[in-house]
């Protein structure tokens, strides 16, 4: 994979209510009232936004390690989902690990 020119670090906000069923996550961001659902893929980097574990290693090793999917596209699907889900608050990005503390 050609690593992103500036690494990019998702972490959960704490203004959401999720809800993980199945393979599949609710999440409404109380910002805006915004209902998302997420498929596997989605939930998949979901789970993996902690704040410390950069975009580009979370889609490595959880998402082309499970679909066939090239590593450049996974990647540039990734960052567009972590960027529309950081519009909402869903998510807060940071070019550094952030704690979770800081997400609030």
């Amino acid at each position: 994979m050609t690593m992103p020119s500036v690494e990019i670090y998702p972490c959960q906000s704490a203004n959401i209510a999720a809800r993980t069923l199945g393979d599949e996550t609710i999440i409404m961001s109380t910002q805006d009232a915004t209902v998302f659902m997420l498929n596997s893929v989605g939930t998949i980097i979901w789970n993996a936004t902690d704040g410390k574990t950069p975009l580009s290693q979370i889609v490595r090793d959880r998402v082309c390690s499970v679909f066939d999917v090239s590593d450049a596209a996974a990647y540039a699907d990734a960052k567009e989902f972590v960027v529309q889900l950081a519009e909402h608050g869903i998510l807060r990005i940071s070019d550094a690990p952030v704690s979770p503390a800081e997400a609030q």
